[in-house]
């Protein structure tokens, strides 16, 4: 391939606007040398959930994906980040603990995920039955965020297991990374989406945009799949997905062709609505299954896997849906603002 026909190389995504302390800390300090700069040891009275501390964590996470154009890339285990990181994670993990019920009945809580309610008010439910081009484009965006990323924080938790459980894992991982086919990759898959609806299709252009809200649904995946303690959680939020994602992809799909979106875009969702249905009893019966043999003591962090995904994905729809019904834009600010 000579230099006139070599693929496009994306520069990256610049650093984001900081949205408080915490975050102007660490977004200051990602600008110098690593050890060059003190950042704060606590995250002070931020609150775990809301923009400051949640765009201070992802931006964190984002230096073991992705990274920053222009960040020195050994900031991704500068101690003084690490310290600051460790304290975000322990107010975001306390705030989720305490807001989720406990218990260890793992067969309970994935039933009840099994059962979809016959009169579903979510997010994809809206966009299939009445939702306008704006609202599309604004929940894609928002989605945008993990889906440019989509199996990587999950593909951290295959060392982490042993048997039946990992090799099961690397199995739906394959197919979420298009079974060795780019194009078919399902964050290219999603990217092609964006590009059809003419959205900018580029790694974390809208991040600027998107609220906390959204941010902690992604923030989860990375606290959980970074910390070996934390692989049960992993697991639990992985099946919570997977169960949940084909009956909402099937909306999507037809929402998506309610607005006349062509099969380029399609395709995404459509690859979803079987997929998933695979990939859930997969991970119940074969990695959950497994995994539980061998360390049955896991019960309760793959019951608070589940619920704290629920919990999230709940105050995300109810965050879009309040400002849409509002006549309001659900992103910080509007597409064409």
């Amino acid at each position: 391939m000579t230099a006139d026909t070599a693929l496009p190389v994306d520069a990256g995504r610049a650093l984001p606007e900081p949205r408080g302390p915490v975050s102007e800390a660490v977004v200051s300090a990602l600008r110098s040398a690593p050890g060059t700069v003190d950042l704060p040891a606590g995250t002070g009275d931020a609150d775990p959930l809301g923009e400051d501390l949640q765009l201070a964590l992802y931006t964190a996470y984002e230096l073991h994906y992705q990274g920053f154009r222009e960040v020195d890339p050994r900031w991704e285990w500068e101690p003084g980040l690490l310290r600051l990181r460790a304290a975000m994670e322990e107010a975001f993990l306390a705030e989720l603990r305490a807001r989720v019920p406990g218990g260890d009945d793992v067969d309970d809580v994935l039933a009840d995920l099994l059962v979809e309610p016959v009169d579903g008010r979510g997010v994809s439910h809206f966009l299939r039955d009445e939702g306008r081009w704006w609202h599309l484009r604004e929940y894609l965006v928002h989605r945008s965020i993990y889906h440019h990323k989509e199996a990587d924080p999950h593909a951290l938790l295959i060392p982490r297991l042993r048997g039946q459980a990992k090799a099961s894992l690397v199995a739906v991982e394959f197919d979420e990374y298009g079974g060795g086919r780019f194009a078919r990759m399902h964050s290219k898959l999603y990217a092609d989406l964006m590009d059809e609806v003419g959205l900018d299709d580029g790694y974390l252009r809208y991040l600027d945009l998107v609220p906390a809200a959204m941010l902690a649904t992604v923030n989860m995946m990375s606290l959980f799949g970074l910390h070996r303690a934390l692989r049960g959680a992993m697991v639990g939020h992985f099946a919570a997905a997977e169960i949940t994602t084909a009956p909402s992809a099937a909306r999507m799909a037809a929402a998506l062709e309610r607005l006349g979106v062509g099969p380029r875009g399609t395709t995404f969702y459509t690859e979803h609505i079987e997929a998933d249905a695979v990939h859930e009893q997969v991970l119940r019966r074969d990695v959950i299954g497994d995994l539980l043999r061998r360390e049955p003591g896991l019960a309760a962090d793959v019951v608070f896997g589940v619920r704290a995904t629920e919990l999230l994905e709940e105050r995300f729809g109810e965050h879009v849906l309040e400002r849409w019904r509002a006549g309001r834009t659900s992103l910080l600010r509007p597409l064409d603002g």
